[in-house]
């Protein structure tokens, strides 16, 4: 059966307490990155304002942030250190239309889905125990399906450069349009070009995961190779590297988004140091997605899960659900998605090197 995104289920604006329901407020700012006070903060879910009479569509959400009412009447989703003085901030914290404001929590749900009312279930929730057998063939068919139709982002933590398998199956992924953009940190592409260049990560060798003589200085001699190559784009042309998440994204002109932290070691020229700069870039290529799969990275599962919104409003007016995908050997890191509420987080305890090789597999590329 091939892949349908589910419909979307629209307000009943006609009801009486949204038809009644008066326009919203606002207030003008007075200074640039403050918002006046009793702002309303938007959430992941589908939000609307009501404006001259007419209900609006907010259709570029996402978590915590507010909206401004620009002059021509577009509603922007603004962080508030981003709001400027003299914009038009939305006033309100009740969200079922008392002020104007209405967020639409069941736009994707199928309430006849949902028809056990058994009080007692085992296995409601999701661990290491958790068959996932279903939850894999509809990642293969969603991918099949937004390989030519949306959008898919990759957040990805450093164990895949670790392990050559891994590495293989993502390249492939890459490779063969799977991936419209990464996500991750200096470790996970300092690794993979260390893998490329020395068949090893962190000074092990990705294969047979033996440690090789002084290979400590392997991930900080390519580091400092990348450095004086000017770019990863660069490196790979000047080292000839043939292999790894890194080439493929190169190769195949996928764009990628590299944040720094703390810890970083160089870091490579692409690393965004600024934490702002960096959350800026992640959401501009979150704000293209459709489905986005994060990958043994707790920080930037978190930080992407917070701005990634659980809808799109496609060119032609359509609204589909955003799919969120997390896959982590550690349960505290999935259950963390799913306390966001998320209409269509699908959380996976396993690890993730397995697991990307199960996917190329099932994808027919491996």
């Amino acid at each position: 059966m091939s892949f349908q995104l589910p419909k979307y289920n629209h307000p009943d604006f006609s009801a009486q307490e949204l038809k009644n329901a008066p326009d919203v407020i606002f207030e003008t700012a007075e200074a640039d990155g403050v918002a006046p006070e009793g702002f309303h903060s938007t959430s992941m879910y589908p939000e609307y304002f009501k404006i001259n009479g007419k209900w609006t569509l907010a259709a570029d959400s996402r978590m915590d942030s507010s909206v401004v009412i620009g002059d021509d009447g577009i509603l922007y989703i603004v962080e508030n250190r981003n709001i400027k003085k003299g914009d038009k901030v939305i006033l309100g914290r009740t969200e079922k239309g008392e002020e104007g404001i209405f967020v639409h929590t069941h736009g994707f749900v199928d309430e006849s889905a949902n028809s056990n009312d058994d009080k007692f279930v085992f296995r409601q929730g999701r661990s290491r125990e958790t068959s996932y057998a279903r939850d894999y063939d509809n990642l293969f068919e969603l991918l099949k399906h937004e390989k030519e139709h949306g959008n898919i982002i990759w957040v990805m933590g450093p164990a895949f450069s670790f392990d050559y398998d891994a590495r293989k199956a993502m390249q492939a992924l890459v490779e063969n349009g799977y991936v419209h953009g990464v996500m991750a940190g200096n470790a996970l592409a300092t690794h993979d070009l260390e893998g490329s260049l020395l068949h090893t990560a962190l000074g092990q060798d990705i294969y047979t995961q033996h440690s090789v003589p002084n290979g400590h200085y392997n991930h900080l001699d390519v580091i400092n190779r990348v450095r004086r190559s000017g770019s990863i784009h660069k490196f790979v042309e000047d080292y000839n590297i043939k292999d790894g998440i890194m080439y493929g994204c190169v190769k195949h002109n996928v764009p990628f988004v590299l944040t720094g932290s703390i810890r970083d070691d160089g870091p490579l020229p692409e690393v965004i140091g600024d934490a702002y700069a960096g959350q800026t870039a992640m959401r501009n290529m979150v704000r293209k997605s459709t489905t986005v799969i994060c990958l043994a990275t707790m920080l930037h599962t978190i930080a992407t899960g917070n701005m990634t919104p659980s809808f799109r409003v496609t060119e032609d007016g359509t609204i589909r659900p955003v799919y969120l995908y997390t896959i982590d050997i550690d349960e505290f890191v999935v259950n963390k998605l799913l306390d966001r509420g998320s209409l269509s987080a699908t959380t996976m305890v396993t690890n993730v090197q397995d697991f990307i090789t199960i996917v190329a597999k099932g994808l027919g590329l491996m």
